[in-house]
């Protein structure tokens, strides 16, 4: 199971880019491409909180940008955002080995099918879910297990690799293998304090260093 913003996609820029044009149209300065590392991870409406100015962020004006910032997003969601380098051979040597693959995501459940569609058309992930009404975002692993439990799967049985501290605390609440990925948005030390129990530096290290049991599809 993997994280997508920062584990499989490359997506800072466009985040970046769309969020400060919302906040450039408010006479609101832009924040620097890099402060978006910290603001992204835990949904679309805590990354506009986050890059808004802490005296703007009445709820009723985070609410108007959430919306402003979901309309050029959808504009503009693909124009530079790439997956990292190995991420495509990783899924295709996990999916020729039989290991189910699935996708769970805080970002806006609209935008991830399309995302993994556009960016890994034959890769035959079992599942790609967003952030959905009505089921909690991570941390909370109420959607990590319901992915797990509809592929048959104890959540045992399930490594999930993520980039941010969010990611391994979901994985360390559902019993899954929390894996941090350090090429992502977030450093080992935040990944190791919210529970990661082991750490990679590249996508091939997923196919090198850990075992998985095939499963029929």
């Amino acid at each position: 199971m993997f994280d997508l913003d920062g584990t499989l996609l490359d997506s800072l820029t466009d985040l970046a880019d769309c969020m400060n044009r919302v906040l450039e149209r408010q006479g609101l300065p832009a924040r620097p491409r890099e402060a978006y590392r910290q603001f992204i991870g835990d949904g679309l409406r805590m990354l506009v909180q986050r890059a808004l100015p802490d005296d703007r962020r009445q709820p009723e004006f985070v609410d108007f940008c959430t919306a402003a910032m979901n309309a050029e997003y959808a504009a503009h969601w693909a124009d530079q955002t790439r997956p990292y380098d190995g991420i495509s051979e990783m899924l295709h040597g996990l999916a020729a080995q039989g290991v189910y693959l699935a996708v769970f995501s805080n970002k806006p459940d609209e935008f991830v099918s399309p995302a993994v569609k556009r960016f890994f058309p034959n890769v035959p992930f079992t599942a790609t879910v967003g952030a959905r009404p009505g089921v909690p975002r991570k941390p909370d692993p109420a959607g990590a297990l319901e992915i797990a439990a509809a592929a048959g799967l104890a959540p045992g049985e399930v490594l999930y690799l993520g980039d941010s501290g969010t990611d391994m605390q979901t994985a360390a609440r559902a019993g899954m293998l929390a894996v941090g990925a350090l090429w992502g948005f977030r450093d080992a030390d935040e990944l190791q304090a919210n529970g990661a129990v082991a750490l990679i530096d590249h996508p091939r290290r997923i196919l090198t260093d850990f075992q998985f049991q095939a499963h029929r599809r």
